[in-house]
């Protein structure tokens, strides 16, 4: 069983993982737009999509951004799939393990969704180099 941490705590470990899945930059403009509006959903995903699920010890990186890109797929969700792509390359996966998951995801989500998101990562992984 994890420790039980305060708000302030997950947010600050939650930004901490964000930065360190999204890099800099893309937290940076994130925050940069954030305005009364969308504070509150800033805040709730970087407490617990990234202070409690991507921080949590059970699975390692590169296996959780496996699993997101199916997600991401599975819901057709193709701007997200692009960050996370990104995500995936930081988080040590390879064009090839990426591949390998794009294909997973046509037999279990349908070819439609896998060639978009083909499509997508193509685009990244160009933009990547």
């Amino acid at each position: 069983m994890t420790e039980r941490m305060s708000d302030a705590d997950r947010h600050a470990q939650g930004m901490t993982t964000r930065r360190e899945v999204l890099g800099d930059a893309h937290v940076n403009r994130a925050e940069t737009r954030k305005d009364d509006f969308t504070a509150d959903f800033q805040d709730m995903i970087t407490r617990y999509a990234w202070g409690e699920i991507w921080s949590r010890p059970g699975l390692d990186r590169k296996t959780r951004s496996c699993i997101t890109l199916t997600a991401m797929v599975a819901g057709g969700h193709l701007d997200e799939l692009a960050m996370h792509v990104r995500a995936a390359l930081r988080n040590g996966l390879c064009p090839n393990e990426i591949k390998e998951v794009l294909l997973q995801t046509a037999i279990y989500c349908g070819v439609p969704a896998a060639n978009s998101a083909f499509a997508v990562a193509q685009r990244v992984l160009a933009e990547q180099g």
